[in-house]
């Protein structure tokens, strides 16, 4: 695959399969400028973005996909096993797991009980 533009779709794929946002989206959601978006999501956000790339690229092992519309098939594919696992998680908890919850809320919600002490 060429960097740059293909690169940068194929994530966004795989991003908004698995989450239901593109990476432009969820940035807004968490009140991203700058800041790298991977920094700012919880665990649960990371590992599913870990398995949805984790599962593209052994399902493109496992195919070899030779154009870019094959690699966005895959891409698809790979975001697809995390919307399974995320879709799960949130029947069984009753909470959503993409949220806007970043770096900055984290740590205000983690300093906010010392507060009140």
């Amino acid at each position: 695959m060429k960097e740059g533009m293909q690169f940068a779709t194929l994530t966004d794929i795989i991003t908004k399969t698995w989450s239901g946002k593109n990476t432009k989206e969820y940035k807004t959601l968490k009140d991203l400028k700058k800041e790298n978006l991977r920094d700012n999501m919880t665990n649960t956000e990371l590992i599913l973005n870990m398995l949805a790339e984790a599962s593209t690229k052994d399902i493109s092992q496992a195919t070899d996909p030779k154009t870019f519309d094959e690699n966005k098939t895959v891409a698809q594919q790979g975001g697809n096993v995390a919307r399974v696992a995320r879709l799960e998680l949130e029947q069984k908890t009753g909470k959503t797991v993409v949220s806007g919850l970043n770096a900055k809320t984290a740590l205000k919600e983690i300093a906010a009980p010392k507060e009140k002490q």
